[in-house]
């Protein structure tokens, strides 16, 4: 018999999660999620479990006081800077990661990658869509579980209704290692994430000239030979090396590359969210601002 999920009391749980492997836009919409949670007023925890990191304890942290890497992941360190105010909650036991943020004071858990975690009860559970993928099950197709688990969800991001909640990936701006905005024509990509393609296409879209790509397995930790062949060959060609933010997390601080720095924007469906979560939806402008504005 399935245990019955854990309620932590005082504590509204939302969990974004997801039915594919990988490359769904869960993060975004984290991030989204938190910047509007504090900007609604509300103490605010996220939730992961850290994939791909390589310690394995708890580790609990914001953005004043980022762990290395290689002890948290690079998804909840992106999630810390891109939402300074959260507090990020490492640690494979869900239940007892909301436990411990509800005792140092959050009101809100936003539970990361967390469809499939049955054991933390949640208020609402989005599920992020991504449109045309295979519906077959690992190992034949992509999906985690059968299509007919969205019954699940209390909102569908992306989904087929007219109603459902969507959005889209917007480029703030491209900077380089120290933080500077920089204006690159040829580009070698350099990726470590499930979906290259699509930052191929964003990358493009931006009217940069992809000369060169590398890409490699999701999380996947750089070492030092492979960005040695990297330069080179962004060298050779006469290009600057073009990567993602979560990417960037893995690099090391000194190696020379331009980050493509995104937002979320919500397209549709707003208030449909505003009324699930019961935040303003005034405060979701805020959500989109550049970290730091008022």
């Amino acid at each position: 018999m399935a245990r019955e999920a854990a309620l932590v009391f005082g504590l509204q749980v939302v969990s974004v999660g997801n039915l594919v492997v990988g490359g769904a836009g869960k993060t975004p919409l984290v991030i989204f999620l938190a910047r509007w949670a504090l900007a609604s007023g509300l103490r605010v925890a996220v939730l992961s479990r850290g994939y791909g990191r390589a310690g394995r304890g708890p580790v609990d942290f914001d953005v004043t006081s980022l762990p290395d890497e290689r002890r948290c992941g690079d998804e909840p360190r992106l999630i810390a800077r891109k939402a300074p105010g959260a507090r990020l909650y490492v640690d494979s036991d869900r239940l007892g990661a909301a436990t411990r943020a509800k005792a140092q004071g959050a009101q809100v858990a936003i539970l990361d990658d967390g469809f499939q975690h049955r054991r933390l009860a949640r208020d609402v559970d989005l599920l992020v869509e991504v449109p045309g993928a295979s519906t077959h099950v690992l190992p034949l197709g992509p999906f985690r579980e059968p299509v007919g688990s969205r019954r699940r969800a209390t909102v569908r991001w992306n989904g087929p209704s007219p109603n459902d909640p969507a959005g889209e990936l917007v480029v703030r701006r491209l900077v380089d290692a120290s933080g500077r905005v920089a204006t690159p024509r040829r580009v070698v990509a350099l990726t470590g994430i499930a979906r290259p393609q699509r930052f191929l296409t964003t990358v493009r879209g931006l009217g940069l000239e992809v000369v060169g790509a590398w890409h490699f397995p999701d999380h996947h930790r750089f070492s030092a030979s492979e960005l040695t062949r990297v330069s080179s060959d962004a060298t050779r060609l006469g290009a600057v090396i073009v990567t993602t933010e979560k990417d960037r997390e893995r690099l090391p601080p000194s190696f020379q590359s331009v980050t493509v720095e995104t937002t979320l924007s919500v397209t549709r469906g707003l208030d449909v969210l505003a009324r699930v979560l019961g935040w303003p939806e005034a405060c979701a402008a805020k959500a989109t601002m550049e970290e730091g504005a008022p």
